[in-house]
């Protein structure tokens, strides 16, 4: 992939120096990355209000067992989480497997290996866990994925993005090429998809995510039944005590796809909700998961 002339103009040198930071964060030792991103976490929970906002909105919506002690300490946990996986997200893009292969392990292979028995496609469908590009090249190192993404409104992000992950995968694809995304499934191929961000109305239906009606893609289920791919879920956590990763594969309901998007959705929903809260302050609440209302319902942001 190679740089567009473009990219060299003025207007994008802040951003390439901020890319210059992260390089060299992500080149530092793995203790100096955890100071590092707590030190972000802090500054981000004390100074970005309306993010800070937003994560307490979504942390009272879904955990309202909690107590207000317990609820502010999972916002300040959330924002610490936050600051590491943005370093560990950068780390991703250029990381050595061979400086990771020993530091994670694996859960619930079974899963995988029986979806790819058969020899067809499988769908990895996951969550925007904290440490997302790090992640994936985990999970790559466990079996070969493509991956599906959205595009980058920032052009030199867009790219320093894609070349780090076209390192790790063997196909990035934008998640509007389904023609293809639909090919690689049927051709064999496990394919990553993370249906849990809030894109609109757009081919959603509303469906309970903690309790709360969430606008949620039905692409999933479709894009199961279009490539003729078996389901299973997928997560990606570092232990707090150990600092190891941990890769989990998932079943998901032999129900799915059933044929009904609201409760192809519920299933989808169920089963990340369910991995998120092993450790839910590892998990993207920054994310307005929320923001899309059904009708005649007001913000709740």
């Amino acid at each position: 992939m190679s740089m567009p002339t473009e990219l060299y103009h003025p207007r994008y040198w802040p951003t390439w120096f901020g890319i210059l930071i992260l390089r060299i964060v992500a080149a530092l030792p793995f203790k100096a990355k955890l100071i590092a991103g707590r030190a972000l976490g802090f500054l981000g929970f004390h100074l970005v209000k309306r993010r800070r906002h937003i994560v307490e909105t979504n942390i009272r919506l879904c955990f309202p067992d909690l107590d207000e002690e317990a609820q502010k300490k999972l916002v300040k946990d959330t924002f610490a989480s936050n600051g590491i996986g943005f370093f560990e997200i950068a780390w991703g893009w250029w990381a050595n497997i061979k400086d990771l292969e020993n530091r994670y392990d694996v859960s619930g292979l079974e899963h995988l290996e029986a979806a790819k028995a058969d020899g067809g496609g499988v769908l990895l469908i996951g969550a925007h866990f904290v440490n997302l590009d790090l992640g994936g090249v985990l999970v790559n190192h466990v079996s070969p994925i493509d991956t599906i993404y959205r595009k980058n409104n920032n052009p030199v992000l867009e790219y320093v993005i894609t070349k780090g992950r076209q390192r790790t995968y063997e196909r990035v694809l934008e998640r509007k090429e389904m023609r293809t995304i639909v090919r690689r499934l049927r051709e064999g191929r496990t394919v990553w998809y993370s249906p849990d961000q809030d894109f609109g109305r757009n081919n959603a239906v509303f469906a309970p995510f903690f309790g709360v009606e969430a606008a949620t893609l039905v692409t999933t289920s479709r894009l199961a039944k279009m490539g003729k791919a078996k389901p299973v879920g997928i997560a990606h956590y570092r232990n707090p005590q150990t600092n190891r990763y941990h890769i989990v594969y998932m079943p998901v309901s032999d129900e799915f796809p059933s044929g009904d998007d609201l409760k192809d959705a519920s299933i989808i929903n169920a089963m990340l909700e369910k991995a998120i809260r092993v450790y839910p302050e590892q998990y993207m609440w920054v994310h307005r998961r929320f923001k899309t209302r059904p009708e005649g319902e007001p913000s709740l942001y």
